[in-house]
């Protein structure tokens, strides 16, 4: 969704406020594709601070299924976002390649809703999921859910450094 700056960029301390609905129904990323279940609509404010620059103020919350970082479950998680941008709309293309400024969500004259919260999306998604805190995960030899059922897997987890030691203690025990 595209909001028009022009009318505040032009008037200063103009303050206006938007109730965009996201549309987007999974979430895409390098991580994967996580479908979001409940969503609200993205509250913006966008304040005119003098001198051509903008301040960005928004909230938007949404669940989302994550897998857990153990088990492989899915977890319904609640994401709660509140940000804050500023934009200085006399920069020109050049200018802000200089500055390192890269603010995607605004091309010309237009604020692109969806780059934005795209972005705040992946600054606020969670770097660890669990479905609980005292998780098993899966056995690293059959694959079974350790919170479901166990196995019969030698869990035994020995550095791999280790395995000459272990093969002069195992000739100790057949003598």
């Amino acid at each position: 969704m595209l909001i028009d700056l022009t009318n505040i960029a032009n008037s200063e301390e103009k303050i206006i406020h938007a109730e965009v609905p996201y549309k987007p129904e999974v979430f895409s990323s390098a991580l994967g594709e996580f479908p979001i279940m409940g969503k609200t609509p993205v509250s913006l404010e966008i304040r005119n601070k003098g001198n051509r620059k903008l301040q960005i103020a928004g909230k938007m919350s949404f669940e989302a299924v994550i897998p857990c970082s153990r088990c492989l479950e899915d977890v319904s998680v609640r994401i709660d976002m509140d940000f804050e941008k500023s934009v200085d709309m006399k920069l020109s293309a050049s200018e802000k390649i200089e500055e390192l400024d890269e603010q995607n969500f605004i091309d010309g004259y237009n604020l692109d809703v969806d780059k934005l919260v795209y972005g705040e999306i992946l600054i606020n998604w969670p770097t660890k999921v669990l479905c609980k805190a005292d998780c098993k995960g899966i056995c690293s030899t059959c694959g079974v859910n350790l919170n479901l059922q166990t196995c019969d897997c030698d869990i035994t987890d020995l550095d791999p450094r280790m395995a000459q030691i272990r093969d002069i203690f195992s000739k100790f025990k057949e003598v």
